[in-house]
């Protein structure tokens, strides 16, 4: 594994959330399309992922940690997206985010007090 600072692991993390973020959007405009399933971030595999590529890579994709959600009720039209279902995974991934970015704040916070106090 990579060795990277705390920051480009937090920059990863960002980048999931975003990416998840963009993904929640996109079931929520499917809503009224036949056959369309609800797809969402495998976390865990997509931090992975950010880890081996050494935190928050260019490079990244996440199309591999991205898989259609089982076990959602369909309706006739073969649509499983729930709209209630999405906007909360929506608010909860907003704040995840804005967790992530208070940590990046504390994070270089800390490091400029570091630095300031080395000259």
């Amino acid at each position: 594994m990579p060795a990277f600072s705390s920051v480009e692991m937090l920059q990863g993390y960002l980048k999931v959330l975003t990416d998840r973020q963009q993904m929640i959007v996109s079931n929520m405009a499917n809503v009224d399309t036949p056959g369309y399933h609800t797809r969402d971030v495998n976390f865990q595999a997509a931090m992975r992922q950010v880890m081996d590529e050494g935190g928050a890579a260019d490079g990244a994709r996440l199309e591999p940690a991205s898989l259609e959600t089982s076990g959602l009720p369909a309706r006739p039209d073969g649509n499983n997206v729930n709209v209630d279902r999405e906007s909360l995974l929506l608010a909860q991934t907003q704040l995840q985010f804005q967790l992530g970015v208070q940590l990046v704040k504390s994070q270089l916070q800390m490091e400029l007090a570091a630095m300031k106090d080395g000259f």
